[in-house]
């Protein structure tokens, strides 16, 4: 058996006396696609700020590659194997979307300062070879027409791709998508659910993805982990999640059954 990318052991998070991540349990191995779904102030969230070091665990491991890295901070998280993308784009604005993506390529920069500082041919051919790097994830991304283009110019749905490209950048095992769809028309959640399986295929990484939209998620998961209130409340294939009654009573409701033409089979008392 492989390794897994990705081993969270009873993870919790407490601020305070308030427990938003209980006991929370996560195994990823490369190539998976993993979804992440549950309402508002489930500790969805509050799991991928554990697992990416924005948040020491209060207790419990998070284990990347077999190595723990609780207590580590999120770039050192990054530089290790983990690349995520947030509810609310991060992108740096000013920037063109190629130095956008050649930022995150720069940890794999082999010059040193003095060689900076001095513009000495391997510092300049380094800069080349990141360069093609940035253009190879805006690419992948489809905005290889964009480069030159203002992040801030950049329509919401062009400036979400342009974030997993610069998560991409950073040579992750494992790529952990908040919420890839919000704000998007239809249209463009379709692409996106496409894009995300492209990416798992050509990189061969794990994928984690936390998503409201149920089209996208069960679309695009292989399986499911659903949280409530910090809870782990069911695990399973989309198909068995959503047929779930704990899940239907604290997420889906009724409407998405109909919806759906589900029929949940009552058991007889």
């Amino acid at each position: 058996m492989s390794e897994p990318v990705l081993d969270a052991r009873k993870v919790t998070m407490q601020f305070g006396g308030l427990k938003a991540l209980v006991d929370f349990d996560l195994t990823l191995m490369s190539g998976e696609l993993v979804g992440m779904i549950g309402p508002n102030g489930a500790g969805k969230t509050t799991a991928f700020n554990a697992i990416t070091g924005v948040y020491p665990p209060t207790s419990g491991d998070v284990i990347l590659l077999g190595e723990r890295v609780n207590g580590r901070r999120p770039h050192q998280i990054c530089m290790k194997g983990i690349a995520r993308t947030f509810q609310n784009i991060r992108l740096f604005k000013q920037l063109t979307a190629l130095d956008n993506v050649r930022v995150a390529c720069h940890h794999g920069h082999r010059a040193g300062f003095t060689a900076a500082f001095l513009l000495t041919a391997a510092f300049l051919a380094d800069e080349e070879r990141i360069t093609q790097r940035a253009e190879e994830f805006l690419a992948v991304m489809g905005l290889a027409d964009k480069r030159h283009a203002l992040a801030r110019n950049l329509p919401y749905g062009e400036q979400r791709r342009l974030e997993i490209a610069r998560a991409l950048a950073t040579g992750p095992r494992l790529l952990c998508l908040d919420e890839p769809a919000a704000g998007m028309n239809a249209s463009e959640k379709v692409a996106l659910m496409e894009l995300i399986r492209r990416i798992r295929d050509q990189f061969g990484i794990a994928i984690l993805v936390i998503e409201h939209d149920m089209r996208v998620v069960m679309g695009v998961s292989e399986r499911l982990v659903v949280l409530d209130h910090g809870v782990t409340i069911a695990r399973g294939s989309p198909q068995q999640v959503q047929k779930d009654p704990k899940v239907i009573e604290a997420y889906l409701g009724d409407s998405y059954l109909e919806e759906k033409h589900i029929h949940v089979p009552v058991e007889s008392t």
